[in-house]
């Protein structure tokens, strides 16, 4: 059986999208389909939910950070042995970038590249036939994005139901669900968004609560139904030429637990492709790169939240320590907070990191920097070769007190092409930045 599609898609963010996504995922996943997922845009928390449904990696299409080969391999990966594949959208539909058409890493970009229908969720608090406005706006907004359908969110009572479905229908669009407001807690959230999947102890069972409200409001027959069959790819897929960034080493020591999550499931799940081996370990826990490894990867994640326990993770400073003086070690966000001298957590108490590079970071004076970069690298290290080309985004509030005096990663632009000028640090086989890298855009030096 063909693997079939549909995008879970708002006009902004905070409308559902998550709920529906994993509602959909949940229910789906009960009747006993084999279902996958990606999200649109750059994203760990959520796909980390979507992989707590599917047992498969969280993977996100960007169109970018991501290439056409990369994105079809990407996509491919997803659809593989999966009778359904759920697309969540970041933000609204067509946000993204002013330009280029196309590749502005929207999510509308994805659905109209990938021919996927794409189900509008509506949060209709406060609102009644205004509602089909927006849906008929948004349907007829972008030729070659196919709005099938909308679900109603929030909905506060039978006679809002009945207005706002009304409002739709005269749209000319279907209504798949009318999703009740309901008292509750919601998932938790936190500075990055969601509380990590990893972190809920009770998460099966509000999935399992999520399952049961999607089979009484949605209408999963329907919306089974305007799922499309996803094109041919081989035709975009060169193996050769797919642009993710390549295996650091062959055994690579990754830092994994609740202070290093995010790496991105493409680059994990083509890097064993590649024929790499991943070996975690947890720093929170006390634990050093295994010294068999080729280089160390510090993803990143919540140290700021953990900072008192990392500086006192003695084994794990003098193992890195250790480490680094015959193999590459390098740090993303997070993991490059942890690479310098100290992090001053949000109370304003500084703890004493590893001291590889030179850098001291805040928490305490927080400062949201966010969007798309491209690096280009200008000495050799993990990321690549002297003259590579990266594409990826910057997420974070931590702050850098001091800068130190290390030797630049890389050349930061924005994805506007506004320069930003020098990012991150290197210090011998040590290199580390803000930046969190999705794909290459070169392959030479």
């Amino acid at each position: 059986m063909t693997a079939r599609a549909i995008m879970v898609a708002a006009p902004r963010s905070g409308g559902g999208k998550t709920t529906v996504t994993l509602a959909l995922l949940a229910a789906l996943k009960r009747r006993g389909l084999r279902v996958g997922a990606a999200k649109t845009g750059p994203d760990y928390i959520d796909p980390a939910f979507h992989a707590a449904i599917t047992g498969r990696p969280g993977l996100n299409l960007d169109s970018w950070c991501m290439p056409p080969a990369l994105l079809g391999a990407t996509m491919l990966a997803a659809r593989q042995d999966v009778d359904v594949v759920i697309v969540e959208s970041a933000m609204g539909l067509f946000d993204g970038l002013v330009e280029p058409a196309g590749a502005r890493g929207s999510p509308a970009d994805i659905a109209a590249g990938f021919g996927i229908p794409v189900v509008l969720v509506l949060d209709v608090s406060g609102q009644g036939q205004s509602v089909g406005p927006i849906a008929k706006g948004f349907a007829t907004w972008q030729p070659d994005v196919h709005v099938a359908g909308v679900v109603l969110n929030r909905v506060a009572s039978a006679r809002h139901a009945r207005l706002t479905e009304g409002a739709i229908t005269a749209a000319g669009l279907p209504v798949f669900g009318t999703l009740m407001r309901q008292a509750g807690t919601p998932l938790p959230e936190r500075h990055l968004g969601l509380v990590q999947a990893r972190e809920h102890g009770g998460l099966a069972d509000w999935l399992e609560k999520l399952a049961d409200k999607a089979e009484q409001e949605l209408d999963l027959d329907a919306l089974l139904a305007v799922a499309a069959g996803l094109p041919d790819l081989a035709s975009v897929v060169d193996q050769n030429a797919v642009a993710f960034v390549p295996p650091p080493g062959q055994r690579i020591a990754v830092a994994d637990d609740d202070a290093f999550s995010f790496l991105y499931g493409h680059l994990s799940l083509f890097w064993r492709q590649a024929g790499a081996e991943l070996r975690p370990f947890s720093p929170l826990a006390d634990e050093a790169p295994d010294p068999s490894c080729d280089v160390c990867w510090l993803p990143g994640g919540y140290p700021e939240l953990h900072a008192g326990r990392l500086a006192q993770s003695q084994n794990f400073h003098a193992g890195l320590r250790s480490f680094a003086q015959k193999h590459p070690v390098h740090g993303e966000c997070g993991g490059f907070m942890v690479l310098g001298c100290s992090l001053e957590d949000a109370d304003g108490t500084v703890h004493a990191m590893t001291g590889l590079l030179g850098h001291q970071t805040s928490f305490a004076k927080r400062k949201l920097h966010l969007g798309y970069r491209e690096a280009t690298v200008v000495a050799d290290c993990a990321v690549g070769k002297a003259g590579t080309r990266l594409r990826g985004h910057e997420f974070h509030y931590a702050s850098v007190l001091d800068a130190g005096d290390d030797l630049p990663l890389a050349d930061l632009r924005a994805g506007d092409g506004t320069s930003l000028g020098a990012c991150g640090g290197r210090r011998g086989l040590v290199s580390g930045s803000f930046f969190h890298v999705l794909a290459r855009f070169n392959t030479e030096a």
